[in-house]
């Protein structure tokens, strides 16, 4: 199991779905999941310590399970099949493990209440996290990638930026 925290909540400019983006502890992997609008929600009202009138379903839960005197271990990303992820709640019920089924958003919406950490299995891992390229510096540039953006340069500096107005 790799531990993971919530790195952001990303806004798909082509539909109204969201991406929690996750970052492995220590180091430079991340694991984007797809999720909705309305949990994307739920884990950034958390995470900001925006305060709500009523409960939503997330601290409901997290009621519920204080109530049963459940404490949550953990989540668990824990598969992906079919470009669908799957998690696990795992909870300790009278000195007993047990594990819940669970959409990742919703076992995150209620980590992050319950100050659970949040884990990705390696497999998941494997399979689905991103290492973003190191920043490009200007000892990396070669020489042919140089020519190519001087025809940028030339039209950046014919540019007469005093026409423009401010409205």
């Amino acid at each position: 199991m790799i531990e993971v925290t919530i790195d952001s909540i990303r806004v798909s400019l082509m539909t109204q779905h969201r991406v929690v983006v996750l970052r492995e502890t220590d180091s430079d992997r991340y694991l984007p999941i797809w999720i909705g609008p309305f949990e994307a929600d739920a884990i950034t009202i958390q995470l900001q310590g925006v305060q709500v009138p009523r409960p939503l379903t997330h601290d409901l839960l997290k009621s519920f399970i204080r109530e049963l005197g459940v404490k949550v271990s953990h989540v668990l990303v824990s598969d992906l099949r079919n470009d669908t992820f799957f998690a696990q709640i795992v909870v300790d019920v009278n000195g007993k493990s047990m594990q819940i089924d669970s959409r990742p958003s919703d076992a995150i919406a209620l980590a992050v209440r319950v100050g659970a950490p949040i884990f990705v299995s390696e497999q998941v891992m494997g399979l689905a996290s991103i290492t973003p390229e190191k920043e490009i510096s200007a000892e990396t540039i070669t020489k042919e990638e140089e020519a190519a953006l001087d025809a940028f340069r030339d039209f950046v500096d014919t540019l007469d930026l005093d026409d423009l107005e401010t409205n």
